[in-house]
């Protein structure tokens, strides 16, 4: 018999034997019965579906679930007949939009900045001057923002179940303008500490 054919034949019966596992997984089941019984037949399947964790943060522009590098620009003028008054300046652009989603019990939230306001010229305004206002308390904006540091965190918890949390909010914010300054803008597009990075971590 020609060489090749044997081995052929022996590759080709290998595999069979090796594919019968997989073929004898499949559940099958044969009943018989008489004219006159009701016989049933059963076969079963088992499921399953991997979730991962999940954790999503906007704050201003964005949709759920993507990643989105528009980081929204904030801004406040104030009158010159109410410098240092200490009546507060919204900022043109809030309130903005936040949602924080998880699936994997207590968030906590906080806020970075790399330092004060400055006005390019040696004179500062701190992050202590400007407040956040949340329309929800279950997602807060945090109590002050620190120059040059990390805020104190902010709890959010699930509310849907044990685990799964997906909350909304508006935060609005002001200008204390507790006290005099002298001229310039302080801040601006990723210019002079501006930035504000919020940031959520879940276990």
């Amino acid at each position: 018999m020609n060489a090749n054919f044997k081995t052929t034949t022996l590759t080709a019966a290998l595999a069979v034997a090796l594919a019968a596992p997989l073929l004898a997984s499949a559940e099958s089941n044969f009943v018989t019965g008489a004219s006159t019984s009701a016989p049933g037949a059963q076969a079963r399947l088992d499921f399953a579906i991997t979730i991962p964790k999940v954790l999503f943060l906007q704050v201003g522009t964005g949709a759920y679930f993507t990643n989105n590098g528009t980081v929204d620009a904030l801004s406040a003028t104030v009158p010159a007949a109410n410098v240092g008054d200490a009546t507060p300046v919204a900022f043109t652009g809030s309130p903005v939009a936040v949602r924080v989603v998880g699936n994997n019990g207590n968030i906590t939230l906080n806020a970075t900045t790399a330092g004060a306001l400055s006005n390019g010229a040696g004179d500062s305004i701190s992050f202590a001057q400007i407040t956040g206002t949340s329309d929800n308390a279950n997602l807060a904006h945090p109590a002050a923002l620190v120059d040059g540091g990390v805020s104190a965190n902010v709890a959010i918890t699930p509310n849907i179940g044990t685990k799964v949390t997906d909350r909304t909010a508006n935060w609005s914010f002001a200008y204390a303008n507790a006290a005099v300054v002298p001229p310039g803008t302080y801040g601006g597009v990723n210019a002079n500490n501006s930035r504000v990075t919020y940031t959520v971590t879940m276990p």
